[in-house]
């Protein structure tokens, strides 16, 4: 093989390399929004999937699911809006959407609200959830 050749695929592999740290990077940092009673509308209309979380400080359950929520967020970067919503702060949306138990999960889907999971559920049971809407 020429030269030239082994330096133009070398380069092609650093740059494919270089391109995947830095996604990995940019996922690291990735985190859910927080939704208020605002911005509630804006958030959920926009296209594609969107899961939100409605929680509590004072919710244990909330607390436990927190971690599991923050990794969705950084595993499904770029296919699932992950978004978190204090019930306390803002009473006005989970009175909308009929939620009286914490933790609720509602999925949004282009805008309108398609599943909705109730309670601290094991991680595989909300990616079951999100892959019948993705």
């Amino acid at each position: 093989m020429p030269d030239d050749e082994i330096e133009a695929i070398r380069a092609k592999k650093l740059a494919e390399l270089r391109a995947y740290v830095a996604g990995q990077a940019q996922k690291k940092d990735v985190k859910p929004s927080v939704f208020t009673d605002t911005t509630f509308d804006a958030e959920t209309r926009q296209e594609g999937v969107v899961l939100v979380d409605m929680w509590a400080v004072w919710c244990a359950p909330c607390l436990r699911l927190a971690p599991t929520i923050e990794q969705l967020a950084k595993d499904y970067a770029g296919k699932v809006r992950v978004g978190k919503l204090n019930v306390d702060e803002n009473p006005a949306t989970p009175a909308r959407f009929g939620v009286d138990s914490i933790p609720t999960l509602l999925v949004f889907r282009d805008g309108k609200l398609v599943d909705q999971i109730v309670g601290a559920v094991p991680r595989q049971e909300i990616e079951s959830v999100l892959k019948r809407w993705l």
